[in-house]
């Protein structure tokens, strides 16, 4: 008899045929599209509810008691540089961390705690023997001592570098991707890599080589992805700074899901190059690499450092006075058959941000809306796979999946019924997906995303700061997300637009989940964002420990 899960694949293979089908049935009402795409995926995921196992694991994490690991990064730095703590002391302070709540989250999935404590060591020696003072070493050495987790994704050399495909289980990283050499060159020490969705391709961060990542909010629920173990590994206070990268939210969906701050930098500032899949097609232009944390304060020095010369762009030293900005919020997608109406509480959670945004600096919250956000997947789906400069259309996502061999995804989702592939549902169901594309482009999905980008650099220009949803929905039950695809347009429109987004947590809803926002400005403003963070944080409390109940 067919396991759960196996049922849960062909109900996912149902979906996938029931978006061909429509995806070739353009012409069909939107009343019709609706009961398609919205209802028949619903009604598959309330009988996946009601044919899933329960667990038995503990729902939560236990609490954190080193107060070490509730400093910032860079207050860490600070206080390693002023010898008040030493680099091996906060090393192994995270290293009995990880050991602690890794066997619950499964979100560092190969470590290098012996070398780190050795880096760890030769950073107290440094700060021993330096004559030039604390702030020559701050000038030099900005994070000297402090941990650093890594998505699995991004080289850092003697570590897996596989982007969750099983095929590549063997291969190392000879070298370092360059914000991840930057970062170390400023002295902060890699405690290992964390889990990816298989191919980074997806909202879930599980894959058949490292197997599935868990929320240290609710271990029964979803971490996000792509970089979903950079989310789940520093939401769970297991590390204090990370690097993730996003082409249609994989930053920002993590830290929106496990409570932290994510930055999502505008075009050309961070090097994307260092990272498995590569980019092809115009890709390049709409993955951005950034900074992932549990404090505010940590997201520009961060920033900063990743991006090296290019920070020049960005004016990150320029003061930014809140009072002088032009504030907006857009509540929803404007009502999108395909994505799931957003949560009542993320909804009262932007409001009350509104509110006191108004009520603390004086200004005017403007509720604006764009017509064109309700074609937020289709423009995310259209770009991404237009050709480059030269005409050379992106890799397809199968070649990608055979990794150098052959993948038929018909076959592979037979396979997977009977629990015999080595790919994952969703990267499957990707694969399906992208062979029903239409070749010929949408005129009119080409004319939303020209209007949309006008009119929002319009109302933005150098001054204003947009707030959106990170999500319509708190974060997700395991796999759920397989029956709300279409979700990601919520921030993968941003990536097409080529933005900066900062995601800031705003607290906890009822069941003890993360609620945020993202924050949007115009290209090359990232220092708004930034600054909204601060004040968010301040105002709202920030990261919440995930073991105080």
């Amino acid at each position: 008899m067919l396991g759960v899960w196996h049922v849960y694949a062909a109900l996912f293979i149902c979906c996938c045929m029931i978006s061909v089908l429509t995806t070739m049935a353009l012409t069909i009402g939107e009343r019709v599209q609706r009961c398609l795409l919205v209802l028949v995926p619903r009604l598959f995921l309330a009988f996946f509810r009601l044919v899933s196992p329960g667990s038995k694991r503990p729902k939560h994490l236990p609490s954190i008691r080193n107060p070490l690991l509730t400093l910032s990064a860079v207050q860490l730095a600070e206080k390693i540089r002023r010898r008040e703590v030493t680099s091996v002391e906060v090393v192994q302070a995270y290293i009995d961390r990880i050991q602690e709540v890794n066997p619950l989250l499964n979100a560092l999935v190969k470590d290098r705690f012996s070398s780190a404590l050795q880096e760890a060591a030769h950073a107290d020696k440094i700060i021993e023997e330096e004559n030039g003072g604390e702030e020559v070493l701050r000038n030099r050495f900005p994070l000297l001592g402090v941990p650093l987790s890594v998505k699995e994704s991004f080289a850092l050399q003697g570590m897996p570098n596989s982007g969750g495909l099983k095929s590549r289980a063997r291969v190392l990283a000879s070298v370092d991707a360059p914000p991840v050499a930057l970062l170390k060159r400023a002295g902060a020490i890699p405690l290992g890599v964390t889990n990816t969705s298989e191919l980074c391709m997806w909202m879930e961060s599980s894959n058949h080589l490292y197997g599935i990542t868990s929320n240290p909010y609710d271990l029964e629920r979803m971490c996000g992805g792509s970089s979903g173990g950079e989310g789940s590994i520093i939401g769970g206070g297991a590390s204090v700074i990370g690097i993730g990268s996003d082409i249609g939210g994989s930053i920002r969906m993590p830290c929106f899901f496990n409570g932290i701050f994510g930055h999502k930098p505008s075009q050309d500032v961070v090097s994307n190059d260092g990272q498995f899949p590569t980019c092809s097609g115009l890709q390049n232009d709409y993955l951005g690499s950034g900074p992932m944390c549990r404090y505010a304060e940590d997201l520009l020095p961060l920033l900063k450092i990743m991006a090296g010369p290019t920070a020049d762009k960005l004016f990150l030293s320029k003061e930014v006075d809140l009072k002088k900005l032009s504030f907006f919020t857009v509540v929803d997608d404007g009502g999108s058959p395909l994505t799931s109406p957003v949560d009542k509480q993320l909804i009262a959670a932007q409001k009350r941000v509104a509110a006191r945004i108004e009520a603390d600096l004086g200004v005017t919250v403007k509720e604006v809306s764009f017509p064109q956000l309700k074609y937020s997947f289709q423009i995310w789906d259209t770009f991404l796979a237009l050709p480059d400069k030269d005409g050379k259309p992106p890799q397809a996502f199968v070649e990608q999946m055979a990794d150098g061999g052959s993948v038929w995804p018909v076959w592979e989702l037979i396979k997977r019924i009977f629990g015999r592939s080595e790919h994952t549902v969703a990267a499957i169901g990707l694969a399906l997906m992208e062979s029903s594309h239409s070749s010929k482009l949408s005129q009119f999905i080409l004319k939303q995303k020209e209007e949309l980008q006008r009119e929002m650099e319009d109302l933005l220009g150098t001054d204003g700061v947009l707030f959106y949803p990170s999500h319509p929905l708190l974060a997700p039950k395991h796999h759920h997300p397989l029956f709300t695809p279409y979700n990601i347009g919520y921030t993968g429109i941003q990536n097409i637009l080529s933005l900066p987004v900062t995601q800031c947590p705003l607290g906890l809803s009822k069941e003890r989940l993360p609620l945020g926002v993202q924050v949007v400005a115009g290209k090359f403003q990232d220092r708004l964002p930034l600054a909204v963070a601060l004040y968010l944080e301040k105002t709202f409390g920030g990261w919440v420990d995930p073991g105080v109940i």
